[in-house]
């Protein structure tokens, strides 16, 4: 029996050890993934136009001739991780030989790809953003703010400004992720259905609102951002920006937006922004709504994978801001706090979720 027993735990603690170095070496696969875009691995299978031998693959790749025998080991990796996939194919002398070929993952990360997501990939794994983790403990035991602030002795917005080049890969990142919304935009139009004119708060570049501006060609579409964001951008004929605050003022309008905004501040801000919101609409009487898209967290329904990312997002909103991802009865708490009276939720938006809010 006591043999049993101690097999028995030494099984598990074996089990644990694998649990343990599996999550000590997950940032192999980020790295592995930032250096398939970096050598535009998916670009250059898109290319051949059909799944690319190993050898072929390295001829396109121009690396150092020493470490031609290492690439088999690192598509291996990104193979096993989902971002490629193996078949067979038949060389001139008709003998077989292994192929790489694209999947549905590595397809995003093709630039010709109208959802291409490479700018995301190039700015969430940069040093500015991974150093961060480094401070993690240190900051627990700290009085700054944020983790970022911690490891780079400032704000992340602040950070941001003084660093034109990061601020722009950040801000392509940020319009990569927003193309996405193409894919469900036009079956959402039952939620712009009497919506003549709408404001994008915090709108960047405006890559959403155009995409709402080009889908509902009558609606009158205004993105309000800070004004050195936009400094640069010109208006058309339905879509124009406005710079501002929106802890300030928002402009009145028959429905806001708040793409990823809200994730990004505390309770305390978030209300006055919703309050700033509301104030907007109901300017325009009856009817008015706020539409957020961002993310609920639902550790029950969702499967697996889709929990723990959202659980990473939250964890990247301690790194770069005082906001977190929030349950339903966190985003319900908020809008009775703000004086709104119901809300709908619905998730069509992969990892986020689209919020109707209304008075």
């Amino acid at each position: 029996m006591d043999s049993m027993h101690s097999q028995s735990s030494a099984n598990e603690l074996l089990q644990a050890q694998v649990h343990l170095y599996h999550h000590i070496f997950k940032y192999i696969n980020s790295m592995s993934l930032k250096c398939a875009v970096q050598l535009r691995i998916p670009d250059i299978i898109h290319s051949h136009g059909k799944p690319i031998t190993l050898s072929e693959l390295v001829s396109s790749l121009h690396i150092h001739p020493t470490k031609i025998s290492l690439v088999h080991r690192f598509m291996r990796m990104l193979v096993f991780s989902g971002f490629f996939s193996t078949t067979k194919v038949r060389n001139p002398q008709e003998e077989e030989q292994e192929a790489y070929d694209l999947t549905p993952y590595s397809k995003l990360l093709v630039k010709d790809h109208p959802y291409c997501l490479t700018p995301f990939v190039d700015s969430l794994l940069k040093p500015d953003f991974l150093t961060p983790g480094y401070f993690l403990g240190d900051w627990f035991r700290g009085n700054e703010v944020t983790i970022f602030e911690k490891a780079h002795g400032m704000a992340f917005w602040e950070y941001n400004d003084r660093n034109p080049e990061f601020n722009k890969l950040f801000n392509e990142a940020m319009a990569s992720d927003s193309q996405m919304m193409n894919l469900v935009i036009r079956d959402c139009k039952s939620i712009f259905e009497g919506v003549n004119s709408l404001v994008d708060v915090g709108g960047g570049n405006g890559s959403l609102a155009r995409i709402i501006s080009e889908a509902f060609p009558h609606m009158k579409c205004t993105v309000l951002e800070i004004p050195q964001v936009i400094a640069n951008l010109e208006d058309t004929k339905n879509l124009n920006y406005v710079g501002g605050d929106m802890f300030q003022h928002i402009p009145s309008a028959d429905a806001i937006i708040l793409k990823l905004i809200l994730h990004g501040w505390s309770d305390e801000e978030c209300l006055k922004i919703l309050k700033k919101c509301k104030e907007a609409i109901s300017r325009k009487g009856e009817g008015g709504k706020v539409i957020i898209i961002d993310l609920v967290i639902n550790e029950k329904k969702d499967e697996h994978e889709l929990t723990e990312t959202k659980l990473l997002f939250d964890m990247l909103m301690m790194y770069v801001s005082r906001g977190k991802e929030r349950t339903e009865k966190e985003w319900e708490d908020l809008f009775l706090k703000a004086g709104f009276g119901r809300y709908k939720i619905t998730p069509v938006l992969g990892l986020r979720s689209l919020i109707e809010v209304y008075p």
